[in-house]
Order: structure tokens, then sequence, then C-alpha cells
């Protein structure tokens, strides 16, 4: 009986102990799996890569392919340095190097510089748009031979943008539909408007340009963006609003290229009265219509997720940020790891005192967004987030630029 009763307690130990182990084992298992980090337990941060910081407050990256080598160059603003450079793609075998560069010129407090071929000889020019104590928009005409030499850029300010208000941003678009390229432009502080200027036929002669306001009351405008918001052929406004008693995201509807002069009606996209600074365009939810994803002052990334073909119904969704990041600045949409979903990459200002500076979301949409830092405790003050493949390894990057800490143009390969 007693023999029994051993064997008895020794199998059910043998039992338990078998248990043990594969408990044991799978608890080792699980916590060896690769997982994502959160925002208070990140993961490696990105590699960053520095294209240039040999000058003062690089604010902006803007794209376009300036050399017809079908990569993507740049165009920043350095607001205290006081310059404005362009960035040639040196090939993906050298990306990770600083890039070839050009000072197009001077441009005090610059806030935002883009490429565009203004007189249509083939040389991509540079726009700056100024926003301090010299309040005006440049032209930087560029050399047709000879690009990347300083002495063949040629600077001039359009006459009648000087202290109009404080430029902002800048958005190349054929507004007349007449061939000629336009820009639409908008500012912010007192008397700032958003609007557009009509290209003379020999566009050098910058006192010639027109401006014709499409919106007299403006706070200070973030994005501004050429797109066919209603499926009609046009190409409508849509931009951001930070400040003042309109801001929010909105979209002005173009009246067709012979009533061009006649009003713009205006659509909300959403976020009506609150602080909303940069926005980028994507199908977030996958229902075949491009969705506005806006970065809110201060912890949050909106999806006004578009409800009907025309632009003219949406539904915002909130997605807050934790404050081990800085405040929101941009947020824009892609497929990172390819597995087919979207996350939400965003950059932030104020990410100092530990703070992150540049993060994604993985299921941006769901119950339990996961954060993700990409920069780690790397700069305090980023700007325009594009998601772009800059080594050609088939991933898409991160590519912007850091503002207080002089970091300057920069990107972040993506391991994923």
């Amino acid at each position: 009986m007693e023999r029994n009763n051993l064997m008895m307690n020794l199998t059910c130990a043998n039992r338990w102990a078998t248990r043990a182990v594969i408990g044991w084992n799978l608890i080792i298992v699980l916590l060896t799996l690769p997982r994502a980090g959160t925002a208070e337990e990140p993961n490696k941060p990105w590699q960053r890569h520095v294209i240039d910081n040999s000058s003062r407050g690089a604010d902006g990256t803007r794209l376009a392919d300036a050399n017809g080598d079908g990569l993507l160059d740049i165009a920043t603003g350095w607001e205290q340095g006081g310059i404005t450079r362009v960035y040639l793609h040196p090939g993906h075998n050298r990306s990770k190097q600083p890039w070839p560069a050009v000072t197009v010129g001077a441009a005090a407090n610059v806030e935002d510089a883009v490429l565009v071929d203004l007189d249509g000889d083939g040389a991509m020019d540079v726009v700056s748009c100024c926003e301090g104590s010299r309040q005006v928009m440049l032209v930087h005409w560029a050399p047709t031979k000879e690009y990347l030499e300083p002495k063949g850029w040629k600077t001039a300010e359009i006459p009648d943008s000087e202290n109009k208000f404080r430029w902002m941003f800048a958005c190349p678009v054929d507004v007349d539909q007449d061939g000629q390229i336009d820009l639409v432009a908008g500012g912010k502080g007192q008397s700032s408007q958003l609007g557009w200027w009509k290209l003379p036929v020999n566009p050098r002669n910058l006192s010639d340009w027109e401006w014709h306001p499409l919106r007299q009351q403006l706070g200070w405008v973030m994005s501004i963006k050429a797109v066919d918001m209603n499926g009609d052929g046009d190409l409508d406004i849509l931009f951001s609003d930070r400040k003042g008693s309109k801001s929010g995201c909105f979209w002005l509807e173009h009246p067709g290229g012979e009533n061009v002069d006649q009003p713009w009606r205006e659509h909300a996209v959403g976020l009506e009265g609150k602080e909303a600074m940069f926005l980028s365009l994507a199908d977030v939810d996958r229902d075949g219509l491009q969705d506005v994803i806006a970065a809110i002052r201060p912890q949050t990334i909106a999806v006004c997720r578009r409800q009907n073909a025309a632009g003219t119904q949406w539904k915002s969704d909130t997605i807050t940020i934790p404050k081990t990041f800085g405040s929101a600045k941009d947020a824009a949409a892609a497929d990172l790891d390819k597995d087919g979903q979207l996350e939400i990459v965003f950059t932030t200002e104020r990410a100092s005192q530990g703070k992150f500076g540049i993060g994604y979301i993985l299921n941006p949409l769901g119950e339990n967004p996961i954060f993700q830092s990409i920069s780690g405790l790397d700069g305090t003050k980023h700007d325009l987030v594009k998601l772009h493949d800059l080594d050609g390894d088939g991933d898409l990057d991160v590519l912007t630029c850091e503002e207080v800490n002089n970091l300057g143009v920069i990107w972040y390969e993506n391991p994923l």
C-alpha cells in the first residue's frame, strides 16, 4: 500500500515536472520571439544618414527630379542660416553619404523652398518663402549648365510680394490651365491670405506676376497641395490652417479653367478649431478613396476618412501620441514593412528632455495602436516627413530635417 502511494506520488511529481518544463520552455520561446517595442520600451533607433548639416535651422524638405535622372532631389531653406540649398541625389550606392549641393541664394528667414521650372528652360528653379523681418517671395533662377555652380544662380524678389504678409508655403500648379505653371501660396499672421500667382508669358518679368486671393481669412497656413478632390479633372487646393477662427483642414474647389477668377467654394475636411499642422494623403482604410492625415498639436494624429467620391463628407478618427514623444508636426502613411498594412509615420517638435522625435504607428485605426520610435532621442524639432526609397533597397525610408540641434537634412534607413 505504501509502495503504491509512493509510486503514485512519484508519477504525479513527474507529470508536474514535465508540465513545468514545457511551461518554462514556452515562456522562453515567447520571450525570444521578435516583437515591436512600445513608446516606453522602444525598438532600436533607425540608422540616421546626414545629407547636409553645414548651416543652421533646416526647415523643410521638398522633392522633385531637378536633373532628369529619375531620382528625387531636395530643396531646403535654412531659416537661421539665411540660405536656400538644393541637393542632388548621388545615386543609390552613395545615398548614405553627404549629397552634392549648391547654395542657390540668400533668403533671410526662409520658411519654405520648392523646386519648379518657372521659365520652361529645362532647369529647375527654386522659389523661397520668407516670413521674418524680410517678408517676401524670392525666385532663384537656375543655370541651364553647371547646375551645382553657385555663381550661375541669380536671385530676385517678386515685387508685389514684399511686405504683403509673412510667406509660409508655395505649391507649383497650372491654376488657369493655360499651359504656364503658376504658384499657389499662403502666409501667416495679420492680413495673410491664401491665393495664387498668375505668371506672365515671360515669367522672368517678376513685376508682371499677378496675385489672386482665394481665401482672405488665413491664420497660419501649413500645407498646400494641388489635388483633384472631386474627380472632375481640375486640380483643387487642399490646405491646413493652424491658427485663427477658421483653423482646420479644408479644400477649395476649382471653378473650372474659364471661371478661375470666380469664387472657389470651400469645403471642410474636418478638425475645425484644431491646430492643424502638416497634412498628407493616403487611403488609410483601404476603401478606394483618398483620406487626409494630419498632425494636430499637441499630441494627436487625425485620419480624416473620405465618405464619398465628391470629397464633401468626411469622418475623423484621432490617435493620441504618447507623451514620451514631442508634439505632433507631420504625418504620412505607407506600408513600411511590406506586410500589406499601412503604418503612419509622424514627426514632432519640442522633443526635448528625453522625448522621442520621430515615430510610427502600427495598426493605426485599430483599438490598440502600437507606437514605435524611429529616431530615438535624436533631435528636438523635426519638420516635413517624406517616405521614399532613398537607397534603392526596395523599402521606404524616412526623409526629414531637424532645426534646433542642427542635425540638418537627414534620413533614417528602414531596417524592417
